[in-house]
């Protein structure tokens, strides 16, 4: 099964008022090679939604946004890429239920997407297979802590990415540099199932 690591920006924290400004995306094959990657802006329709304390971490503004896509439009293109890059799954409904979403806190965007699919009228492609970072690490670093490994106080993408030696490419952030980041630290996290041994 594939695997779609997700990220959104988005214009506040609220589903159904808030707004996704931006998504981006890496597709990667079940050994977690990556495929193809996907970025896009969104328009925001509502205006009074878009927040300065959001637009400090997305760092999009209005003005930068006024030419993007609607969201329809972004959503249709999404889909298509997911199909077109994964090979030998058939029709895009094959396609689209046959990835993992996979994500740092993944349910938030998770929610924000189906919220957005609602918005537009259409139904929900995807599967409900969800791998989340935030979980994985949090029992990972469990494990190595009660052996006396030392681990992150804090489980932020930033911290996690920290502990595995990893960090963006620019100071500029955006979804799909922190969708790309997230599978580099789900990839870390599940090289420890070769190595991690059970004894009774």
């Amino acid at each position: 099964m594939a695997h779609l690591v997700l990220d959104l920006e988005l214009s506040g924290i609220e589903p159904g008022w808030h707004e996704i400004i931006q998504v981006g995306a890496g597709l990667y094959s079940n050994n977690w090679e990556l495929l193809d990657t996907y970025i896009s802006n969104v328009y925001p329709e509502n205006e009074e939604s878009f927040s300065l304390s959001s637009q400090k971490i997305h760092q999009l503004t209005w003005e930068e946004l006024e030419d993007a896509p609607m969201l329809y439009e972004v959503l249709d293109e999404f889909e298509e890429w997911i199909h077109a890059t994964l090979p030998n799954t058939g029709s895009k409904f094959n396609a689209l239920k046959s990835v993992n979403i996979c994500g740092q806190s993944v349910m938030y965007d998770v929610v924000f997407l189906k919220a957005a699919y609602r918005k537009e009228k259409k139904e929900w492609p995807f599967s409900n297979k969800l791998l989340d970072l935030h979980n994985i690490a949090f029992y990972l670093f469990e494990i190595l802590s009660k052996n006396g490994v030392k681990t992150p106080q804090s489980l932020s993408l930033n911290a996690i990415a920290d502990y595995f030696g990893l960090s963006r490419e620019s100071d500029e952030h955006n979804a799909l540099e922190d969708a790309l980041i997230t599978a580099e630290c789900l990839k870390k996290c599940m090289e420890y199932t070769s190595n991690l041994k059970l004894t009774k």
